[in-house]
């Protein structure tokens, strides 16, 4: 879960109205008694015994509320607050109530592991946040989805139908077309607009062309359009929202009041993305049913919005509903957009700091695919050094503070303590990734560290151990690591191998390096073409 700079309710008027809620409660002090006690009681009957496992530390809850206002009241990151108890404890590991929520945080990678290798299984559920109900239509998708038959299904779907090698393989002619389109933007603005470049801007323009045409077989962030601008802060909105930690979520009777104005926010979003894609996705349902109505011969799909459109189930039916079909369109589209560019971006900054690690890394690029062609996707598994960089950025500068919520659906005991069925386990990406414990000076930007793989081990951008997070893993597992891992590299080599970097004239990345927010300051570099002209794409 990362950290938002949204536009939210004043932290001081969201305590007030919880603790006037508190009052409330507390004036009924009798039946409130009872109620905690009965949850004691019942709730947590299996770690009352002292024989039993505690539960992991972490700070002292108000009866009801939990830690809510001590959370609320954190006026620059409450994942960041989150991230502080776990460093309070000392264990890689914490709990915080929220309401009558368990929230337990993690940092240490051997207890990571327990939860999702050991556990797998039992953690594989989902919360059923304000957030996941907009982004998928009332959790019809399969980020959203709780365990369960809806889950399963579009499991199935997006892994073996949505996202298999063949239906990517077929997308590749998009995918180099976008990577040929990034190359000449850049190129057109060093050449016309000035060299000096808006590296995040760029890099979610390509993430977002790309992903468009695989879905919907469109291409239009060209950043002149007013609407492709709101339609992107719309996505970055929402991916904020999925990733925070909403006052609601922990005590759902106060959802009505909006302490923190999430759902305002949320709804707005939410409509600002269905309004570009409902036309879209309403009249190509339109469309093939009207072909399967007049028995024409089946078209062969053009993008994924047609797979999913397509398949029919055992009776020769639609397999998915225009809701299934809208939410998991939109899903793809998120999914697609921030982790790869941050990581791009965040490498670049790096990079471009370091001249040793910048001349090696262009070296590379150089060795393996020379200065007459652009990379290609055959290409990247070349480039160690280019993908220890990108593992080396994944580490370092996460996308958020913490991996989406795994959610216990039965009472287990992990690493020697007591994890309610219910709870809310959140595995830190920053904590895990800077972690003192796991890496040698952990704050330092040091690609080498990831070339120790083995003799012919190639280096993947992926952690099997857990010592940090780049793509989800386990059974909500992201479901394109090997997309990711080509689009991610793909960006940063095109970068590497197209232009030379520097920092414009009176700057300096020493502050914006130093950020654990994937929100701060976009990143502003002078770029200059470095390869013959003819070789750049002169694409439309």
């Amino acid at each position: 879960m990362g950290n938002s700079n949204l536009p939210l309710h004043s932290n001081d008027t969201a305590v007030m109205t919880l603790l006037m809620v508190m009052l409330s409660l507390l004036a009924l002090l009798p039946i409130t008694n009872l109620l905690w006690f009965l949850f004691h009681r019942f709730t947590l009957k299996p770690n009352t015994s002292s024989l039993s496992p505690p539960l992991p530390p972490g700070p002292v809850p108000w009866p009801i509320v939990g830690s809510i206002p001590e959370m609320i009241r954190q006026r620059k990151s409450r994942s960041l607050w989150v991230l502080s108890q776990v460093e309070k404890t000392k264990q890689g590991i914490a709990c915080i109530r929220l309401g009558n929520i368990h929230v337990i945080a993690v940092t240490s990678p051997e207890i990571a592991r327990e939860f999702l290798k050991t556990h797998d299984a039992v953690f594989a559920s989902r919360p059923m946040t304000m957030a996941n109900d907009y982004a998928g239509r009332g959790f019809l998708s399969v980020f959203t989805s709780p365990m369960g038959p809806q889950w399963k299904k579009m499991r199935r779907v997006v892994v073996s139908k949505v996202l298999n090698p063949v239906t990517l393989q077929w997308l590749l002619s998009k995918r180099l077309e976008e990577a040929d389109s990034l190359v000449n933007e850049i190129y057109k603005q060093c050449c016309v607009h000035g060299a000096k470049l808006n590296v995040r801007n760029v890099a979610w323009q390509y993430g977002g062309n790309l992903w468009k045409r695989m879905i919907f077989n469109k291409r239009s962030f060209n950043g002149d359009d007013s609407e492709d601008g709101e339609y992107i802060e719309a996505i970055r909105t929402t991916l904020s929202l999925v990733n925070a930690f909403c006052v609601s979520d922990y005590m759902p009777c106060l959802r009505w009041l909006d302490l923190d104005g999430h759902e305002k926010i949320m709804t707005r979003a939410i409509g600002i993305i269905n309004k570009h894609h409902d036309p879209l996705i309403d009249e190509r349902i339109k469309s093939w049913r009207s072909i399967i109505k007049d028995e024409i011969s089946t078209p062969k799909p053009r993008d994924l919005l047609d797979v999913l459109i397509s398949l029919e189930d055992d009776n020769g039916k639609p397999m998915l509903s225009s809701e299934e079909i809208k939410a998991e369109a939109t899903e793809l589209m998120m999914a697609g957009f921030d982790n790869s560019a941050n990581a791009a971006e965040w490498a670049l900054a790096e990079i471009v700091s370091q001249p040793q690690i910048l001349k090696r890394a262009v070296d590379e690029v150089d060795r393996v695919v020379g200065k007459n062609r652009l990379v290609q996707e055959k290409d990247l598994s070349q480039l160690s050094y280019v993908r220890a960089c990108v593992r080396e950025a994944f580490r370092l500068h996460p996308i958020a503070t913490f991996n989406i919520p795994h959610v216990s659906i039965s009472d287990v005991t992990v690493s020697g303590y007591f994890i309610p069925k219910g709870s809310h386990v959140l595995l830190s990406r920053l904590g895990l990734g800077r972690n003192p414990k796991v890496w040698d000076e952990p704050l330092k930007f040091r690609p080498d560290r990831h070339l120790n793989t083995g003799l012919g081990q190639p280096v993947l951008l992926t952690e099997t151990d857990l010592r940090f997070i780049s793509f989800s893993t386990g059974r909500r597992g992201c479901p394109a690591v090997e997309l990711g891992t080509e689009i991610t590299m793909m960006l940063l080599s095109r970068f590497l191998q197209g232009f030379n970097w520097s920092v414009p004239h009176g700057t300096s990345l020493v502050d914006h390096l130093k950020s654990v927010d994937s929100t701060s300051q976009s990143l502003i570099l002078h770029a200059e073409p470095r390869l013959a002209a003819h070789v750049y794409p002169m694409t439309s």
